[in-house]
């Protein structure tokens, strides 16, 4: 008779106390805030889904969350092919490795806080490098008053500071694959292009997709650096979900409707890392699958 130690539950005990303050209990009153009203003193009614009916309604919750959306489609399509590219660019062997590796690691180790308040500053104008060098060669740049520049300007910042992160995952990716694997590519006469599409490519799929929904959930709950760099200006321009709720929360201090919409928010970033998890695991199997049935063949 098999004898169970549950004695081990005693370890795991501490971690799931610290997930339950830190994560479940403010959840919990997130839900308790998105289904009441408040007149003050304390004092709570129930308001069932109104407030989630407001917010689903809300012209202003709409057009944030297209800003949102379109920020992230623009970052996952910029970044994801450039650290690909970079990664397959660098050196393998040699002294040059750690270089690359060192200088690819710098802007993650810089604060979000600080990567808005370089670029603020580094926009400008009057005393900023990229301002002051567009202005003398007579590019009208200001990312305070026109809405292309603001953008243009926190995408750039974001490929900056978050590129570095896909090249090293891509980059583990690469040197995980076995050298034979490219001995008989050669001998077989492949090119670059069929090495990348049949050998590379498929061995990164499962670094890709972490690259993926990091670099998603990130770009999609953004908020430090547009909110030191543009503050959601100009106008309404780069207000996105993320600023859009802290105003509510914070500046209007409605906390249902706020609470309503963070819970919006974030049942949307479940669903679409969950289509993006679904498509790329089966599109992983699927290549497993087709190139089993190869070597039967």
């Amino acid at each position: 008779m098999k004898v169970h130690n549950n004695r081990a539950w005693l370890l795991v005990l501490p971690v799931l106390v610290l997930v339950a303050v830190s994560a479940i209990i403010p959840l919990m009153t997130v839900v308790n805030y998105s289904v009441q009203d408040s007149f003050g003193n304390n004092e709570f009614f129930w308001v069932g889904t109104e407030w989630f009916q407001e917010i689903l309604a809300s012209e202003r919750f709409h057009n944030a969350l297209q800003r949102t959306l379109l920020f992230s489609a623009l970052i996952l399509a910029i970044e994801i092919p450039l650290g690909i590219s970079i990664a397959l660019a660098m050196p393998r062997k040699g002294f040059g490795v750690s270089i690359c590796l060192v200088l690819m690691a710098l802007p993650l180790l810089i604060p979000w806080n600080v990567v808005g308040t370089i670029w603020q500053v580094f926009g400008r104008v009057d005393i900023g490098l990229l301002g002051y060098g567009l202005a003398n060669l007579g590019v009208d740049y200001n990312y305070t008053q026109d809405t292309m520049d603001a953008w243009i300007t926190l995408i750039v910042m974001d490929v900056w500071h978050w590129t570095s992160l896909v090249v090293l995952l891509c980059y583990s990716g690469l040197v995980a694959i076995p050298e034979v694997y490219y001995q008989a590519a050669r001998i077989d006469g492949a090119s670059r292009w069929a090495i990348f599409r049949y050998i590379q490519l498929p061995k990164m799929k499962r670094v890709l997709l972490i690259a993926v929904l990091l670099r998603f959930m990130d770009s999609f709950m953004i908020y430090t650096e547009p909110f030191v760099v543009t503050g959601g200006g100009p106008g309404n321009a780069t207000t996105f979900l993320s600023i859009d709720l802290v105003q509510m929360a914070v500046g209007q201090f409605d906390l249902g409707p706020a609470a309503a919409m963070s819970l919006i928010y974030f049942l949307i970033i479940l669903l679409l890392c969950w289509i993006f998890y679904t498509v790329m695991t089966s599109t992983t199997e699927q290549d497993a699958t087709a190139a089993g049935e190869r070597r039967h063949e």
